[in-house]
């Protein structure tokens, strides 16, 4: 709501530059989410490493 708000003062403000961020949005959009994906795969990787260095104190703490 608070962007959209945003947008709507930018557009009485100045319509030209409203417009171009308006058609510019999802362009940058779908040039960044490659590095969304990136992350998400070098999160779960580092969740992976983490698990794989406490599994033996879970074993330990388990018996």
């Amino acid at each position: 709501m608070v962007k959209f708000l945003l947008f709507c003062i930018l557009l009485v403000l100045c319509w030209p530059l409203a417009l171009i961020a308006l058609i510019l949005y999802p362009l940058v959009w779908l040039l960044l989410l490659p590095f969304r994906v990136v992350g998400i795969a070098v999160g779960g990787v580092l969740e992976l490493v983490r698990a794989i260095f406490l599994l033996p104190s879970r074993v330990l703490r388990g018996v």
